[in-house]
C-alpha cells in the first residue's frame, strides 16, 4: 500500500476521521475538476522548489530530509499573480511534508500557508502517519498545474501528483516498503487559495481524486 494512502486509511480509522478528510485521495468533492481551463494540459519546465520570495514577506524556512524530494513542474505561467499562487501552493504542500517527515507539529510553515478546513484536514492527514508509525521517502512529482483567478479574489489550483516513486518508511526501524506503481499512485487535486492581509496565498480547502484518469501516465 502506498505511503500516503496508508496514512489516509489510518486517519480515517482514528478520532480525527470525524473530520472530512478530503486532502488525501478520498475522492473529489469538486464538480468542476474537468471544466477548469488547463486542468489536463501538460507542462515541461521543472521547478524543484519555490524560488526565494522578493515580495518583502518574512517567510518561515521549510526544509525536507535529504531522502525526500518534491518536484514541481510548470511554476512559471507568465502571469505574476498566478505565479505567486503556485509558489505559495508549493510551499503549503512542502510545509505538510516537513511535519510528516520531521515529526511533531511545531514547524511554522503549516499554519503560515494553511488555514480553515485545509489546516484541519492537514492535521488529520499528518495524524494518520503518526498513528501508523510511518513516514515516507522518495520523490513525488506535481504536474499539470494550473491556476484560475476567481472574481471574489481567491484562486483555484488544479494539479496532479505522481507518487509512484515515493514509499512508506517505518519511523522506528527506518525500513522502506517499496511497492509497484499502480493507478492509485496518481491523483488529481483541486485546491482553493486565499490571499491574507500579509500577502500570503493560503490554502483553505483541498479535494482530491485518487486514480484520476486525467493524471495517469
Amino acid at each position: 500500500m502506498h505511503a500516503r494512502t496508508k496514512a489516509c486509511v489510518t486517519a480515517l480509522t482514528s478520532a480525527a476521521a470525524l473530520l472530512t478528510l478530503t486532502a488525501c485521495g478520498g475522492g473529489s468533492n469538486s464538480k468542476n475538476d474537468d471544466s477548469i481551463e488547463g486542468a489536463g494540459k501538460s507542462t515541461t519546465s521543472a521547478d524543484p522548489s519555490a524560488s526565494p520570495s522578493d515580495d518583502g514577506i518574512k517567510r518561515p524556512k521549510i526544509t525536507l530530509p535529504k531522502d525526500v524530494h518534491n518536484v514541481f513542474e510548470g511554476g512559471k505561467t507568465g502571469d505574476p499573480k498566478k505565479d505567486a499562487v503556485l509558489a505559495d501552493n508549493e510551499r503549503a504542500i512542502n510545509s505538510i511534508d516537513e511535519v510528516i517527515t520531521k515529526g511533531g507539529n511545531k514547524q511554522p510553515g503549516l499554519t503560515f500557508y494553511l488555514k480553515g478546513r485545509a489546516l484541519i484536514d492537514a492535521y488529520a492527514y499528518i495524524g494518520g502517519f503518526a498513528e501508523s508509525g510511518s513516514t515516507f521517502t522518495g520523490t513525488t512529482r506535481y504536474y499539470n498545474r494550473s491556476v484560475t483567478l476567481l472574481k471574489d479574489g481567491s484562486a483555484t489550483v488544479i494539479y496532479c501528483s505522481d507518487e509512484s516513486k515515493a514509499y512508506s518508511k517505518n519511523t522506528k526501524t527506518h525500513k522502506v516498503t517499496k511497492t509497484s506503481p499502480s493507478p492509485k499512485d496518481y491523483a488529481l487535486y483541486n485546491e482553493r487559495m486565499e490571499k491574507n492581509k500579509a500577502g500570503v496565498w493560503q490554502s483553505t480547502s483541498v479535494s482530491s481524486d485518487e486514480g484520476a484518469k486525467q493524471c495517469q501516465p
